[in-house]
Parts: structure tokens; C-alpha cells; sequence
């Protein structure tokens, strides 16, 4: 069959549509593009995409390696800062990263933390127009704009009280999903029925906490909340809880258990958290389970507490509740709340879902990448010790010695000193060190090697409070921390931490280099630069820094301080201990991306 042989006319004509053809096609998909990228979340979420692509781009293992040793060494003059679209830069909570993996139990809004080599060796700038933080208490009700200027939260939620932007300022009207009337009126509410006051409860859980008005509401009471949610849509909910000065962290309920030991709180609270508690054979009430205290209580308000077409869902809650004998106090409108028996003698019976005792070989205190198990796990019988009500009271038990201290040897007499001694240092630290200890100019602390929570208990009258946290590869004593009353979290120090950038006032350590070494050979596991850039992401602008260690080691801290643009002081320790160690004193440089290199 022949071709059809048209004028050579005809066929440029048609030659010239076709290119007209094209050239629409692509104009018209520009359009598309642009609708899409402007519009949709989709553009949100390829902006970050790149600007994590760019950060990331910018690291070569080797020369960060020379780097990172000319830093160590006091030849290299200062880190450079990183790109100003890092401002946020979270190194285990990265968005581009973590959309590749696995949406199955939301493991993807788990950590997953890079190598040291697969990053930037750099510094995470202030945003433009960052302003020293709103002090305590007022940063409660308002914090600066220009130092998280996100609008995603205020837009969506305003109506509801979370959050509404108002001249410089964002303010916090102590609204919630669940509360829209305010914090106070719903704690009022809980108060009712759970014994708010008088120093029976101490410690909370929020989950899923928004920007944590219940937690921050909740001290009125001395009830000490730690509030925690995922780096998610709302975006940057938890750095707003932290800007505010509210004990937070960003965390996600997915495939393991959070890094808490096991009864650890008086409360457990969800507000429209949208845990799905009975799912993968209510897997995640286990885990509120392992996390409350005996004779602690669990609220949850909202989904699926009598909610429309949620029948089958708030029934299989119950069930799930009944199978562990928690005791039903109340359910009004759409909040439930329940009192976890002070004994596991419910265990085991007959119940639809199998829910069985964890075996001997179950730690319930293991909870740093530790799966979760789908056991209850056992109440420890030491007669009561650990429950609500027969634990001593706020503020008793924070210097009374707790059985779990116990399990190291002369536990009570290592208690009682370690307190002794942190009275003295904490006291000599205000007296000598110059620091705004016992002043609103520090509110969000951090101890990073906490131990038995001895800095904290003694700066308990100071209107702060602190993440104390205990090292991972160390003796397990977050368990003694929370029966005092305080509140923590396990870490490797080899990580990042999971918070945002400028969070804390001051950070405490004691024997910084022991977080980096193998506890029995004493091997390097990472480096100290990486963990002092590291110390300056969580670090806020004219904040703090307090590290005692030997004199040689201090040596290498002030060389790395250097390039890191933290001028330091070295002090002589308190006279009343004994050893080499001495005390450095850094503070971190309110610098500008403009100035960052001059």
C-alpha cells in the first residue's frame, strides 16, 4: 500500500501545527505545574524534598572527615553555617528521607537517623528576623512569629483555640481539637474524676499533643507533662510547644516502643491523638499499658470515644480495657477515662484478643530501639511500690530514695549522696558560674547524662524544666528519675537528638567524652565535634552550655567551641569535690547567616 504524497505545502503546514501542538501542550502543563505546586500540599512537600536534596548535596565523606579532624585539632577557624533553608533541619525526622520507607504502622515518622558521613558538617542558622524567646511565664500565652514563622497550624486550627497570629506575635489561647473553650476548663473537667491536686499524680504523657496547652496548663497543678507528636502535617506543632517553654519532644507511636521505662506515668492523656489503640491486636494500648503507672489513669477524648460511625472501634476499646481490668470511671460525651489496676493478678484469662503476660526474658524497661510486643508486660512484685497512691507525694518523693534505686548495689546510700552532691554544685553554679539560673532568662534545660536526676532535683524551686536524659549504652536509672517525679528520655548521643533546632537554654554534661566511647573497651563509637554541632542545633542563641570533665578534655571542648562561635570560661569545681575535673562554661553567639562567615 502506497503513501498518500502531499504538496510540500501541505506538509510543512502540518509540520508547523504540530510544533504549535507541543508548544501549548507545554504551556498549558507549565500552568498545571504551577496550580499544582502553589496549592496543593504536594508543593510544600517537593520544596522540602529539595532543600533537604540541597543540604544533603553538600556533604563528601572525606573532606568532612579532614574537616571534623581540623576542628578536633584548633586548625580550623569556624564551621561554616548551613544554607538558610536548613533553619528547620531535623537530622532523623527528614522529610525527603523518610516518605521513601515503609507506611505500615507509621514506621516512615519513626527516626531514621543518617550516618555522620551522610551529612553536612555545618551549622543550623536562626531564621530571618529571630528574636531572643518570650521569657517564662508569658512565653506560655505568646511567642515571637519571626521565630517559627509557620502559618499552617494558626490557619487551620484558629477557630479551635490552638493558635492565632496577632501583630508580631503568635498567641495561644489554650484551645485544643477536643477543648475549644480552653485547657482550663477541660483540666477542670478531669478534675472530677482523677485526683488532679494534692501531689498524688506528678507525671503525664500527652500523645499527640498539638502545641501543648494541656501539658503547660496542667503545671498549675505540679503536674509534670511531656508532651510528644510526630514531625507530620501540623507542621511544627512540638517547636512551638518548646518555644513556649513546655516540656516536649517529637516522637511517633509506630513499630517500637517509645523511649521511656516502664511506669513511668500517672497519666496518660490523647486528645484527638488518632492512635488506633486496638489495632495490630491492640499492640498500642499495650504499650500505654507498659508506660502507666499501677493505679495510674488513662484519658482519651475524642475518636473513637462515642463518635459517630466509630461503633465497632470504641467497642473493641473497651473490650481491650476490660481485658486488662481497667477499671471504668467515667465516660462523659466524648472522653473516657479509666484507672489501671495496681496488679497484674488479671492475667491471664480468657479474652478475644489473646492478650497474654510477657515471658521471664521481657525487660519492660528496654525501650531504645526496641521493638514492640504484643505482651503485657509483668507489674513487678515489690508490693505496691510502684503505684499510684503508695508512691510518696509530690513534692516528698522527689528526695525520697525509690525502690528502684535499689537494683544498684548500696542504692540508697548512692542516692542520698548523689543529691548532696548536686545541692552543693547546683548551689556554687549560681553563686560563681554566672549562668541566669533562677531566672525566666532559662526555662528549657537539658541534662545529658542525667543518672538519677541529682541537677535536676536541685533546681526543682527554679522556674525551669529538664530533659534529663540517660545514655542508652549506660546504667538504665530513667526508671529512678520518673519515681521522683521528673521526666526524660533514653539516647545515644552518637544520634541526633529528636527535637528542633534552639530549644534549650542550657545544656549540662558531665564526662562528655564517656557518651562516645564503648562502656568496656572505651573505644570511640563517634566524635566530639559531631556531638558539640549537634549541641549547637538544640542550642538557642545566647544560650548556655555547662560540661565537667578533665582538664585535657576541656582543652579539646574550647578548641571545637571556637569554631563552633561559642565563647567559653574555665572555673575551677566547687570545693567540696574531690578529683581533676574542672568546669567549662560556654555560651553560644547570636550570630546571623549574613555575618555567619565573617
Amino acid at each position: 500500500m502506497g503513501h498518500l504524497n502531499l504538496p510540500s505545502s501541505k506538509r510543512g503546514s502540518g509540520r508547523q501545527w504540530r510544533l504549535l501542538d507541543l508548544v501549548s501542550a507545554a504551556f498549558f502543563g507549565a500552568v498545571f505545574l504551577f496550580f499544582l505546586l502553589i496549592f496543593t500540599p504536594l508543593g510544600d512537600s517537593l520544596a522540602a524534598s529539595g532543600r533537604q536534596s540541597l543540604l544533603l548535596s553538600s556533604a563528601d565523606p572525606r573532606q568532612r572527615h579532614r574537616m571534623a579532624a581540623l576542628v578536633e585539632a584548633g586548625q580550623q577557624p569556624t564551621i561554616e553555617a548551613c544554607p538558610a533553608e536548613a533553619v528547620d533541619h531535623m537530622p532523623c525526622e527528614d522529610p525527603r528521607r523518610n516518605s521513601q520507607l515503609s507506611r505500615e504502622m507509621n514506621y516512615y515518622r519513626e527516626r531514621h537517623c543518617p550516618l555522620p558521613e551522610e551529612t553536612p558538617l555545618c551549622l543550623v542558622p536562626p531564621p530571618d528576623g529571630y528574636r531572643i524567646p518570650v521569657q517564662w511565664p508569658e512565653s506560655l500565652h505568646k511567642i515571637w512569629h519571626s521565630n517559627m514563622p509557620h502559618n499552617k497550624i494558626a490557619e487551620r486550627k484558629g477557630h479551635q483555640g490552638w493558635m492565632k497570629e496577632e501583630g508580631p506575635y503568635f498567641i495561644f489561647p489554650g484551645g485544643g481539637t477536643m477543648f475549644p473553650d480552653g485547657a482550663v476548663s477541660y483540666i477542670e473537667k478531669l478534675g472530677q474524676y482523677i485526683p488532679l491536686s494534692g501531689g498524688v499524680l506528678r507525671t503525664a504523657l500527652d500523645m499527640g499533643c498539638g502545641v501543648a496547652s494541656f501539658g503547660g496548663y496542667l503545671l498549675k497543678e505540679d503536674i509534670l507533662t511531656l508532651s510528644f507528636a510526630p514531625r507530620d502535617s501540623h507542621k511544627a506543632q512540638i517547636q512551638f510547644a518548646l518555644e513556649r517553654g513546655i516540656p516536649a519532644f517529637v516522637a511517633m507511636l509506630g513499630t517500637q516502643r517509645l523511649p521511656f521505662p516502664a511506669y513511668s506515668f500517672d497519666v496518660v492523656h490523647c486528645s484527638r491523638c488518632l492512635i488506633p489503640f486496638t489495632a495490630y491486636n491492640a499492640t498500642y494500648f499495650i504499650e500505654v499499658d507498659r508506660l502507666l503507672r499501677p493505679g495510674g489513669y488513662l484519658v482519651i477524648s475524642g475518636p473513637p470515644v462515642q463518635w459517630p460511625k466509630q461503633d465497632k472501634e470504641w467497642a473493641d476499646l473497651q473490650a481491650v480495657a476490660r481485658a486488662l481490668c481497667y477499671e471504668l470511671i467515667v465516660v462523659d460525651g466524648n472522653t473516657v477515662i479509666w484507672k489501671k489496676p495496681s496488679s497484674d493478678s488479671c492475667l491471664p484469662n480468657q479474652n478475644e484478643f489473646g492478650l497474654e503476660l510477657c515471658g521471664e526474658s521481657d525487660d519492660p524497661n528496654y525501650a531504645w530501639y526496641y521493638k514492640l510486643k504484643p505482651c503485657i508486660s509483668k507489674i513487678p512484685s515489690l508490693k505496691g511500690e510502684y503505684a499510684v497512691g503508695t508512691v510518696p507525694n509530690w513534692p516528698e518523693r522527689l528526695t525520697r530514695p525509690p525502690s528502684r534505686a535499689m537494683f544498684l548495689k548500696n542504692g540508697n546510700d548512692i542516692f542520698e549522696a548523689d543529691s548532696r552532691r548536686w545541692q552543693r554544685r547546683v548551689a556554687y553554679y549560681k553563686r560563681s558560674l554566672n549562668l541566669k539560673l533562677g531566672t525566666p532568662a532559662v526555662r528549657n534545660v537539658m541534662d545529658m547524662d542525667a543518672f538519677f536526676g541529682g541537677f535536676a532535683a536541685a533546681l526543682h524551686s527554679d522556674p525551669v524544666w529538664v530533659m534529663n536524659v540517660v545514655p542508652a549504652s549506660k546504667t538504665s536509672t530513667l526508671g529512678v528519675i520518673y519515681d521522683r517525679g521528673l521526666i526524660g528520655v533514653y539516647h545515644d548521643w552518637c544520634e541526633p537528638f529528636s527535637t528542633y533546632p534552639r530549644t534549650y537554654d542550657l545544656i549540662h554534661v558531665s564526662s562528655i567524652e564517656s557518651l562516645l566511647k564503648y562502656p568496656t573497651s572505651g573505644k570511640d563509637r563517634c566524635n566530639l565535634v559531631d556531638l558539640m554541632v549537634e549541641m549547637d542545633r538544640m542550642l538557642r542563641p545566647e544560650g548556655s552550655v555547662v560540661i565537667r570533665d578533665s582538664p585535657d578534655v576541656l582543652e579539646k571542648v574550647a578548641r571545637i567551641a571556637r569554631a563552633i562561635r561559642w565563647t567559653t570560661t574555665l572555673h575551677e569545681k566547687e570545693a567540696e569535690s574531690t578529683g581533676k575535673e574542672k568546669i567549662l562554661v560556654a555560651t553560644k553567639k547570636f550570630w546571623k547567616l549574613q555575618s555567619a562567615s565573617r
